[in-house]
Formats: structure tokens, C-alpha cells, sequence
């Protein structure tokens, strides 16, 4: 997208998107649709409620602004910030870097707000984690910010960063950066955003010196998995835990069913109130696309006072399971799969989703940048992931997709 559509998708964006849905161009996706009503007329200011970010944490929005999305501006952050929400996400990738200019230009516009402000960003140390001592000074610089509350290695796992990677929670290496980093003043936390399987989250909590992590979360996982036990460890650590892509899988399923309205909830805010019935969850990262999403989404924090039962969760299960997904939320089956083949599955069916659910262009760019080897299916049991994912994600159709969309 060039600077002159975003200027103007901004524009039209500020103009509409409280009274219609957007264009488009700002299609609404799964987080809470452009033609839901929302749960709350009146746009407050006050804080959202919060929740501590691990032991020695502070407390954070249990919702967060998440990035690279279409509308993305500083007028979009605070437009977040007048409904509550004090906890913004970036990374050095996002709209091409764009995204953390934009959280500049908010700070540039409201320095008085940064005290309250939890900022995070994250950065693709490829060359080992001592990389991160270099990369800070840019992240602060395109965030106008002299520290970031939290600095996180961007999307580990073995396909970016190597077999080894895995090790690198628990290293002494990472643990002396993590210092440096911290003594230095330029980052009050350090941790990473895990895209592998649930031995990164458990070496995370058996090395215990990163903050915090953010989890590819779902509600559905198997009580005593590889993931909820890693889960467990973590938070037994006092290490914080951040929900993300917690709804890629339910783009399409009903906006509402009976048992939710009665409580006033969509099956979209039900869903992150399933999320935050985890009380090892001290957030969640939300990829808002227009006002009337961050809206909705911010209702649901607003609305959440106690646990859904576990026959409410297990409904809102069978209704996803039920719903055409394009993503897994995480299964063990996929995770396992995806570090014994080259084929990047996950990383498809991510761009895939993006660029359905979002109409995200530079899914494009994303799928082509993968290497060869990485988008080549050929020879591969597709079928037979699709029926060892647990939540039957349809990897043949998916790669077909993906094809055809970016080949």
C-alpha cells in the first residue's frame, strides 16, 4: 500500500468508521464484525481493566492495540487510546516499518500520555540474540520513545532462526543480552513471541529469565498437553503470558448464538472471554481492522467479570470446528509437523488468512519472500495433515489457495 492510499484510507476511515462500516479496503475480519452492533454506545476514556504481566510485571491493558493492519495511523492509536486501551504492539515488520512511525507520530502528539502507555516492540535478531543490543537504538528511534517496556525477539522458531533456536530461552547468551538490555534503560522487559511449538514456551520457563512471551493461543487446547503444561511452567515462573492470534480460526462462524446472548456477548467477545477465563493469560493481543471492531472488543474487556463455565467453552468449540477456518489455532499434530518438513504450512495458511480475512496485499510479498523449498508441496502428505490436525484445518485446499492467490 503507498503512503497516499494509506493517508486516504486513514481519512475515510476517521470520518465513517464510528457511524458505518468501512470500505473495502478495511474489510472487517473475525474479531468482531463491521455489522455487529456494539456493546457499548458511549466511548469512555478510562482505562480498561488490567491484569499483572507476570510476577514482577506491571499491570497491563487485558486488551491490546495489536499491529499491521490496513488502518493503522496515528489517528488510529488514539482513537484505541479515547476507548481505553494503554497497551500498544508493534514490531520493526509491520507495514514495512510504517506501524512504529505511526506509534512516533502518537507520542510526538502526546508525550504526556507515554507514562501510562505499556509499548511493545520486537525485531528478527537472525544473526543470534546478541543482535538485539544494535537493534534497540531503531526500534526507539522510529517509536520517538527513550525505552520500550517491552522488547521481544520476533517470531521464534526453527524456520527463521535455526534447529538451535530452541535453546535459546534457556541460553546464557540470550540471558546476558536480556540484562544488557534492561541495565541499559532502553527496555524494561525482555522476551519473544514464540511461532513454534510449545517446547520454545517450555524453555522459556526452564531457562526463567525472559519476561514475558506471547503465545499463539487457543482456548481449546487438551488439559495436560506439551502446551498447557509449558503454559503452566511459565506462569509458575512468574514469567508473563500474552494471547495472540487467539481468533484467526473463526472467521466465519455465527456472529451470535442464544447462550451468549444472554450474557450480552457475541461469539467473537465470548470467544476472547474464553481466552481470558485462563488466568495465565495477562492479555490479549487483538488485531483490530476499524472502529467498530475496537469497539466491540473493547465492550468485551469492559464486560468480563468472571470465567465462562466449561460447557460454554466446549459450544464455542464445536461452533468453530463447525466454521471454514483457514488457520489452526495451534494444535500439537501441526506443530510437529511443521519442524519435520520444509514446507512452511503455517506460514501459508497465515498469509492465506490475512489476505482473506483482512485483504492484507502484502500477503503477496510475504508468501514470494519464502524460500523455494518452503512453498513447494509437491510430494507431501497434505491430506494426511489435515486429518492429524486436530482442529482439521484443510492444508490441501489452502496451498491451492495460496497458489493461485500469490504464485
Amino acid at each position: 500500500m503507498n503512503s497516499k492510499n494509506t493517508h486516504l484510507t486513514r481519512r475515510n476511515f476517521l470520518r465513517s468508521a464510528m457511524l458505518a462500516p468501512v470500505g473495502a479496503a478495511l474489510a472487517p475480519s473475525f474479531t468482531a464484525r463491521a455489522d455487529e452492533p456494539a456493546k457499548s454506545s458511549a466511548v469512555s476514556s478510562a482505562a480498561l481493566p488490567t491484569r499483572k504481566l507476570g510476577r514482577n510485571g506491571p499491570q497491563v491493558s487485558m486488551l491490546i492495540f495489536g499491529g499491521d493492519m490496513p488502518a493503522h495511523s496515528a489517528e488510529f492509536l488514539d482513537l484505541g487510546w479515547t476507548m481505553g486501551i494503554r497497551y500498544f504492539d508493534t514490531a520493526a515488520k509491520y507495514n514495512n516499518g510504517n506501524d512504529e512511525l505511526h506509534v512516533g507520530e502518537f507520542l510526538k502528539n502526546h508525550p504526556e500520555r507515554r507514562p501510562e502507555l505499556f509499548l511493545v516492540s520486537k525485531d528478527y535478531p537472525v544473526q543470534g540474540p546478541e543482535q538485539l543490543l544494535e537493534m534497540i537504538d531503531r526500534r526507539l528511534a522510529r517509536c520517538h520513545t527513550d525505552y520500550l517496556d517491552l522488547f521481544f525477539i520476533h517470531q521464534l522458531c526453527a524456520q527463521v532462526y535455526g534447529a538451535d533456536s530452541v535453546n535459546w530461552p534457556k541460553s546464557d547468551t540470550f540471558k546476558r543480552v536480556a540484562e544488557k538490555l534492561k541495565s541499559s534503560g532502553k527496555c524494561r522487559m525482555v522476551g519473544f513471541s514464540c511461532h513454534g511449538g510449545p517446547e520454545f514456551i517450555q524453555a522459556a520457563a526452564d531457562g526463567g529469565f525472559v519476561d514475558a512471551v506471547m503465545v499463539q493461543y487457543t482456548p481449546f487446547f487438551t488439559p495436560g498437553d506439551a502446551f498447557d503444561r509449558a503454559l503452566t511452567a511459565c506462569h509458575e515462573k512468574g514469567i508473563g503470558i500474552i494471547a495472540m492470534k487467539t481468533l484467526r480460526h473463526a472467521g466465519e462462524i455465527p456472529k451470535r448464538l442464544p447462550e451468549f446472548d444472554k450474557l450480552g456477548l457475541t461469539t467473537h467477545q465470548a470467544l476472547l472471554h474464553a481466552v481470558w477465563s485462563d488466568p495465565r493469560i495477562s492479555a490479549i493481543c487483538n488485531s483490530m481492522q476499524n472502529a467498530a471492531q475496537v469497539e466491540s472488543s473493547v465492550a468485551a474487556a469492559r464486560s468480563y467479570k468472571t470465567p465462562l463455565k466449561l460447557s460454554q467453552i466446549n459450544q464455542l468449540k464445536e461452533t468453530v470446528l463447525a466454521g471454514n477456518r483457514t488457520f489452526c489455532p495451534g494444535c500439537p499434530a501441526c506443530h510437529e509437523a511443521a519442524a519435520g518438513t520444509p514446507l512452511a504450512f503455517q506460514d501459508i495458511a497465515r498469509f492465506v488468512t490475512y489476505y482473506e480475512q483482512d485483504g492484507w496485499l502484502e500477503a503477496r510479498t510475504q508468501y514470494r519472500d519464502l524460500p523455494a523449498g518452503a512453498r513447494n508441496a509437491t510430494g507431501l502428505d497434505l491430506a494426511g495433515l489435515k486429518s492429524r490436525c486436530q482442529f482439521q484445518t484443510d492444508y490441501p485446499e489452502i496451498i491451492r489457495r495460496a497458489e493461485r492467490y500469490f504464485a
